[in-house]
């Protein structure tokens, strides 16, 4: 569609050989440029099944799902045409990737700098999230409120930012807490965000985070420790 915005996509993979083609056939291709498959140190099939399905794949050598959007990002970079909007999704098939449009439309046609895809809003398939995680959003999001001024309802991965917003954002955060440091600078620099009601399912496969209790409470953790860390 000619009057899209240059649009790049980065899913950041672990392991997820067989959630990651089904991600990628249900992204809307003419809205996207590039995806960009950020492949996290995969023992499994992960990168061929993404090659195959047509992604760009680039290595992230170093562990942790913040690092694998930072390699993202760093290949991005060093292209000569530059995007105007960057999306984020996760490679386990949970989010919805036929909803891209609803997530980057606030930015196209209202101005918006950040948009939030909220899980809290939608339709949230039975077990898809753990009890722990809808726990860790509320709270999360309510300290942002409380601390920062700023609305949210999720720490949703699904989510769209103006590439120059991005930039200026300097993100650090190489681990759990890359959203939540995404959401507190966006809010200490005053940006335009906003929320768009997403859908989840339960996953493909088994969660790295969710799915053990060191998981969960290194997440937990660092979530919080961002949150403080920024006022």
């Amino acid at each position: 569609m000619s009057d899209i915005p240059k649009i790049d996509l980065i899913i950041p993979a672990f392991n997820e050989e067989n959630a990651i083609g089904n991600v990628l056939k249900d992204i809307p291709k003419d809205w996207v440029r590039e995806i960009v498959v950020c492949n996290n140190l995969s023992t499994d099939e992960t990168a061929k099944v993404a090659s195959n399905a047509g992604a760009t794949v680039v290595d992230a050598p170093i562990q942790g799902y913040g690092n694998a959007c930072l390699f993202g990002l760093k290949y991005i970079a060093e292209k000569l045409d530059r995007p105007d909007i960057i999306v984020f999704i996760d490679a386990d098939y949970s989010d919805h990737p036929e909803e891209l449009p609803d997530v980057v439309r606030p930015i196209i046609e209202e101005g918006y700098d950040l948009v939030i895809g909220t899980r809290a809003l939608g339709n949230l398939e039975k077990g898809a999230m753990t009890p722990q995680q809808v726990f860790g959003n509320w709270l999360a999001t309510n300290l942002i409120r409380l601390f920062y001024g700023y609305h949210f309802t999720d720490l949703g991965p699904f989510r769209a930012i103006r590439y120059d917003k991005l930039l200026a954002l300097d993100m650090q955060d190489k681990t759990y807490g890359w959203t939540v440091e995404m959401q507190v600078k966006a809010a200490k620099q005053k940006m335009k965000c906003t929320e768009v009601p997403v859908n989840y399912r339960v996953r493909i496969g088994f969660s790295k985070v969710s799915g053990t209790i060191k998981g969960t409470i290194g997440a937990g953790q660092k979530i919080l420790w961002t949150i403080f860390k920024y006022l």
